[in-house]
């Protein structure tokens, strides 16, 4: 216990030379600036967010969050706050603002451009945010502030932005305006604010811990960091207690189709997919069958989903004909 009490001594003296803290004032302030080169990763790292988005690509989702520089200006509004730099403060939040708002713009228009109606699971997985995201935006913002006073994890910076992804539910807000899907936009928002309050508290923290700012100066700010990320956790521990439920939900309805149906005996249950955003929730089956499958035993399987689960659905099977083929003997003679 006194060798782990003696390193946390050590780690927050580091912060208690003014030399140090006026650096690192520097640093942040030349971070958050709002420059041209800033403008040009928010436009370009939306720009591939938002396509990567439509296209449903993982993998162009996460370059466009290495690109983006969102995370910055947050460090930046985070220390100004703690430490009652004005100046950091409002450069922070100008930046943070103008950045924000230009990549829900862009966003808009290349969805009302490209006109793609129907989002895929990228998208909509962004519209319901839980305490999960909650406690990985913290996590994230944890290894950002201490990244800054560490420069020998600085490195560490490219995998925190993936695992926060800040500009993604920006693009998504934008999208879900495009389409006039107020949920998916509120939604959306929801998961960028929990992403942004907790990258902020977190780093106020580590800010704090490290010694950077006095707990007399920081106990307001702080205050209402922690106050509004509180406010957050209502609906993030509806929306987390509507995901268990959905996923229960999941369950049954995939038992009770593969179990006591006659209609799945004949089937090859590839996957399943549940849109929960519309009324009722569509599930999307991929199915295999030798014979074709009629809208008629369509609404028997809704009705019976009806009666045994208590929650209706829309069933939407995409299926794949199984045709034997062998080889025909009088050809090789």
């Amino acid at each position: 216990m006194k060798n782990i009490r003696d390193r946390f001594q050590a780690f927050r003296s580091r912060g208690k030379n003014p030399i140090q803290v006026q650096q690192l004032q520097a640093e942040l302030l030349s971070e958050s600036t709002l420059d041209f080169s800033y403008l040009t990763l928010i436009l370009s790292s939306c720009a591939i967010a938002t396509f990567g988005l439509l296209a449903n690509s993982t993998a162009v989702i996460i370059g466009a969050m290495i690109v983006a520089p969102l995370m910055l200006p947050i460090r930046g509004l985070a220390f100004g706050a703690l430490a009652g730099n004005v100046l950091l403060f409002r450069q922070g939040l100008l930046a943070l603002a103008v950045g924000t708002l230009l990549a829900v713009l862009l966003a808009c228009c290349l969805g009302w451009l490209v006109g793609i109606a129907n989002f895929g699971s990228e998208i909509l997985g962004r519209s319901e945010p839980t305490l999960l995201d909650l406690g990985i935006a913290i996590t994230a913002g944890s290894i950002s502030g201490y990244a800054k006073i560490q420069p020998k994890i600085s490195g560490s910076l490219a995998g925190t932005a993936i695992a926060v992804a800040l500009m993604p539910p920006l693009c998504a807000i934008g999208l879900g305006l495009s389409q006039a899907n107020w949920s998916l936009s509120q939604g959306a928002t929801l998961l960028y604010l929990t992403n942004l309050l907790g990258i902020t508290l977190s780093c106020m923290s580590i800010f704090l811990l490290a010694g950077y700012a006095s707990l007399h100066r920081a106990r307001k700010p702080l205050t209402w960091a922690l106050a509004l990320t509180a406010i957050l956790v209502v609906p993030l521990g509806i929306s987390f207690a509507r995901l268990l439920r959905q996923a229960q939900l999941e369950t049954s309805l995939r038992q009770a189709l593969l179990n006591r149906t006659i209609t799945f005996q004949r089937l090859d249950l590839l996957s399943s997919q549940t849109n929960w955003l519309v009324d009722p929730p569509e599930v999307r089956l991929n199915v295999r069958s030798r014979e074709p499958i009629t809208s008629r035993q369509i609404a028997l399987l809704e009705e019976f989903l009806q009666r045994e689960i208590g929650q209706p659905f829309r069933l939407i099977f995409v299926v794949g004909q199984v045709e034997e083929i062998r080889r025909n003997e009088s050809s090789i003679e």
